[in-house]
């Protein structure tokens, strides 16, 4: 059963019903945006290797900026008139994707399942900016801003597993398993 997220008021030029919709879009995104939180510092305290000190002050700038759009979004989500459910629980009981899979390894291996898990999120916010978009520019402006951002720090995950040749060592990986095994194969 869905649940209703209709707010009881919301920003001026939005009808009701439509509010709830974003509202619900931006919940997972916020979600996403926590998850990916944690997921970055996890790689940031488990990489280990010749590649350890570059990947790891490369992590940190990018949970300070992610930190920053879940806070934007969950104001988003508080002016139009809904709750900003930010709770370990609520995200576990809503979110899509499964849980990050590696654990201490090697820093390229790591990368190579960061960039599945960069596409998984752009993927997701591709989708809600044309959703948002239906509805309302500014919550779509607001995830645009992001998606900019999110896709930079993909790059420069993707620079580390990227040939000469522009093909990256994670292939065709579907899983964060086998991309992080094809990934170590470069370290």
């Amino acid at each position: 059963m869905a649940q209703d997220l209709t707010p009881k008021y919301t920003v001026p030029g939005i009808e009701r019903e439509a509010a709830g919709r974003l509202i619900g879009l931006l919940r997972l995104r916020l979600h996403a945006l926590n998850d990916l939180h944690l997921t970055l510092k996890h790689v940031h305290w488990n990489v280990v290797g010749p590649h350890f000190i570059a990947v790891h002050e490369m992590i940190d700038p990018q949970v300070d900026r992610v930190r920053d759009m879940a806070d934007d979004v969950a104001e988003r989500i508080a002016a139009l008139g809904g709750i900003a459910q930010g709770t370990p629980g609520a995200l576990v009981d809503e979110r899509t994707w499964d849980d990050y899979s590696i654990g201490r390894a090697d820093a390229i291996a790591h990368l190579g399942a960061l960039d599945l898990v960069y596409t998984g999120v752009i993927e997701a916010v591709r989708a809600a900016i044309k959703e948002a978009g239906d509805i309302d520019t500014a919550t779509e402006d607001l995830l645009i801003e992001q998606l900019r951002d999110l896709e930079q720090f993909q790059w420069f995950v993707r620079a580390h597993l990227e040939s000469v040749g522009g093909t990256l060592a994670t292939g065709q990986a579907r899983t964060e398993e086998e991309a992080a095994a094809k990934a170590a194969e470069l370290g």
